[in-house]
């Protein structure tokens, strides 16, 4: 089963994201802040992440260039999943080292497609 890392400071977004995913037969696991993220990827290198862009503590791009940095971190499919929607935040997260991008708010059928486009179902 894959593995999907949730990062959102919404508990609500991150319920959400997570009834999502595990229809979709991924294992997740969740981080309120970036600075969770990383610990829970020193833990476990996820196969995904779904990554909030604006956080605190340490915000989704701030974390996305930490984990590619980590071993092993160049591995996870990175979806930015944020309100985030002008070019150049999309540009900085592609060249960040992020996989593909979706706007809030979202629904399973958009979470699948980009999943699906990006390999991972």
């Amino acid at each position: 089963m894959k593995t999907c890392l949730i990062v959102d400071d919404s508990k609500v977004i991150r319920m959400v994201a997570r009834r999502i995913l595990e229809g979709l037969s991924f294992a997740t696991r969740e981080a309120a802040d970036g600075q969770e993220a990383v610990d829970r990827c020193r833990e476990a290198m996820p196969d995904a992440v779904l990554l909030d862009w604006n956080m605190p503590v340490m915000n989704g791009l701030e974390f996305l260039k930490a984990l590619r940095q980590m071993p092993g971190g160049d591995v996870p499919i990175v979806v930015f999943c944020t309100t985030e929607n002008d070019l150049s935040h999309i540009q900085e997260a592609i060249m960040a080292g992020a996989n593909e991008y979706i706007m809030k708010p979202f629904d399973s059928e958009i979470i699948e497609t980009k999943f699906t486009q990006v390999g991972l179902i």
